[in-house]
């Protein structure tokens, strides 16, 4: 499967600003979210940033980096951008993998990639599933339902699907968003002509004006490991101690 991979590394955070500059025994999250993508398949790993201070980082690694707008409100806009630039064929297949989750497997990364393909449709991700009511009440967890054939009927940050008593919880049908998309060209070109629909706004999600727009989103269970993303100064610990083993 041939495939180039993007890490859209915003600054701002408003949970944990600089995140991806944090360090994670000895080197910043963002170098980490690097090291582990060039281990999955794709033929090139770029960093897409809006900071200078990411585009010094990252060049200092020997990354390949594009400085974006500091306008995007999300990391496949700001990966539109790129896309843009480098005038890449509508056919090609790109991975976007958030600079803020170091721990995904190569084998994960490769099976987004290859289930945009086999799928036919026009984005795919990757979800697991949630071990724990806690994360599954979890506002900074994102849970995703979707059909039997894999397509994506809703993402949100409260909890979906929503058992009508506490007590009927079935976690064995409780799904984690995992963020990581793959997506063609092609379709990129149209998203960067979409508005952020309310949906997108109203829950600060990206693939909610995808759904809005009326395209499929493919969703699967991950096939191997994806650690931890972080959003918060919890998951940092929780991922040093991780990255540290």
């Amino acid at each position: 499967m041939d495939f180039s991979l993007i890490i859209p590394a915003r600054y701002t955070s408003s949970r944990l600003p600089a995140k991806l500059l944090e360090d994670i025994n000895g080197k910043p999250l963002i170098e980490h979210t690097y090291l582990n993508a060039l281990q999955s398949s794709a033929k090139r790993v770029i960093i897409a940033t809006d900071d200078e201070r990411i585009n010094t980082v990252a060049k200092d690694f020997n990354a390949e980096v594009y400085m974006t707008s500091i306008d995007h409100t999300s990391g496949t806009s700001r990966i539109s951008e790129v896309v843009t630039k480098l005038e890449l064929d509508n056919d090609e297949v790109l991975v976007n993998v958030q600079g803020d989750e170091p721990m995904l497997s190569p084998e994960v990364i490769d099976q987004v990639a290859n289930n945009l393909v086999h799928s036919e449709m026009d984005v795919a991700t990757l979800c697991e599933k949630i071990e724990s009511e806690s994360l599954y009440f979890d506002p900074n967890c994102v849970k995703v339902v979707y059909s039997s054939r894999g397509k994506a009927l809703y993402f949100s940050r409260s909890p979906i699907p929503a058992f009508r008593k506490n007590e009927e919880i079935d976690l064995s049908i409780c799904c984690r968003h995992i963020g990581i998309y793959a997506y063609r060209v092609s379709f990129l070109k149209k998203y960067s002509q979409m508005d952020n629909s309310i949906l997108e706004e109203a829950e600060k999600l990206e693939q909610l004006t995808i759904l809005n727009e009326g395209v499929d989103i493919h969703v699967e269970l991950a096939c191997g490991s994806t650690g931890y993303g972080i959003d918060t100064k919890d998951d940092l610990i929780k991922v040093k101690k991780e990255l540290k083993k």
